[in-house]
């Protein structure tokens, strides 16, 4: 077997690509799209109702969006499939390392990457696609401090700040364990320099990773733990706080700023700002829609797609798609701040929740 040097066969794959986008016809999809049954969407955000609305007058379709949590989708999609009875076509789904072990894993869908975006979506998420990152950063209260108080996340499991840290329980929202487990996956360095810019040493302890060390002091300084983004939110920047909370919240809360919140984004926070928490677009693999479902994963990607969610300060993939301007949260211009999934790794986050949980549970309640 002849094999092209590097240089070669990267050539040879930006012809490919660049050929594959050329031989794209957009207006073919959507006439062979045009005589399939109505296209059924789910996503967890509610927003999924109205893009789906606007896919379907843009092009003349039927679709219907429905809003339902990651646990229920991967359950309606599975069922469907075993039973060989396929009424979902796209799901879009906010938990990575589930999707891959449930559904990819068992052939129940696919990924597709539309040829004409593939130059602007960057390598990190074509495969599977992801069509849009959902920031969770760390936020303080513009009303009671001028600006972020803490600079450095190894300032959170200290005295001062015991008590003083909102969150979701990671014991009961998945997302917060497969954080973990990416930064100590790829960026554990990054934890162990930040430990040492703040305390002038090098890091030692007994946990396996700098990122396990920071999680067992979190858990034990005692966060205050929410059920939600929206409560996370309201210890940190209700209009009548007196107590100073650091919070690590959606990008979507920043919006209650126009009704009186005073959420502030803590950009300087070392080594992250906060992290991207992705969402990844699938065909079911016997959809009765195929050529309606890539358009809308394609619809996905454009700048009128995606604006229903972009106004939360959720990240398209596409690169050619900003934040708008008015987007309270202000992360648009700190995107490199954020620390980004990588869902090559998602499987060994679908192995580790279980020990990212019992290192929470038995740090806190050992404190």
């Amino acid at each position: 077997m002849k094999f092209l040097p590097v240089s070669a066969a990267l050539l040879g794959s930006a012809f490919a690509t660049a050929a594959a986008a050329q031989d794209f016809d957009l207006n073919a999809l959507i006439e062979a799209a045009r005589s399939e049954p109505p296209l059924t969407v789910y996503d967890s955000t509610g927003k999924i109702k109205e893009q789906a609305d606007a896919f379907a007058r843009t092009y003349g379709l039927q679709a219907e969006g429905i809003k339902s949590k990651a646990p229920a989708t991967l359950k309606i999609v599975t069922g469907e499939a075993r039973a060989g009875n396929v009424r979902a076509d796209v799901v879009i789904l906010s938990d990575a390392p589930a999707a891959m072990a449930q559904l990819v894993d068992t052939g129940y869908v696919t990924s597709y990457l539309p040829p004409d975006m593939e130059d602007k979506v960057p390598a990190l998420y074509r495969d599977p696609l992801v069509v849009v990152n959902s920031p969770n950063v760390w936020s303080f209260n513009t009303e009671l401090n001028e600006s972020c108080p803490v600079s450095n996340i190894w300032e959170l499991t200290e005295p001062e700040w015991r008590g003083h840290v909102s969150m979701q329980d990671p014991l009961g929202k998945p997302s917060y364990t497969d954080w973990f487990n990416q930064m100590a996956t790829h960026h554990d360095d990054a934890m162990a320099a930040a430990y040492e810019a703040h305390y002038g040493k090098p890091l030692e302890t007994d946990e396996s990773s700098a990122t396990g060390a920071w999680v067992a002091a979190m858990a034990a300084n005692q966060p205050l733990l929410t059920d939600s983004d929206s409560n996370a939110a309201e210890a940190v920047g209700a209009p009548d706080a007196t107590e100073n909370f650091i919070g690590l919240v959606s990008t979507a809360k920043f919006r209650e700023n126009a009704n009186g919140m005073t959420l502030g984004l803590c950009a300087d926070m070392q080594p992250f700002a906060g992290w991207l928490y992705p969402s990844l677009a699938f065909i079911t693999t016997d959809s009765d829609s195929p050529n309606a479902a890539k358009l809308f994963v394609h619809y996905l990607l454009t700048e009128e797609g995606i604006a229903p969610q972009a106004i939360d300060g959720k990240m398209s993939t596409n690169t050619d798609n900003a934040l708008p301007a008015d987007e309270p949260s202000g992360v648009g211009a700190h995107a490199d701040a954020l620390m980004q999934y990588d869902a090559a790794t998602a499987q060994d986050d679908w192995n580790s929740r279980q020990d990212w949980q019992d290192l929470w549970a038995l740090s806190r309640r050992g404190s």
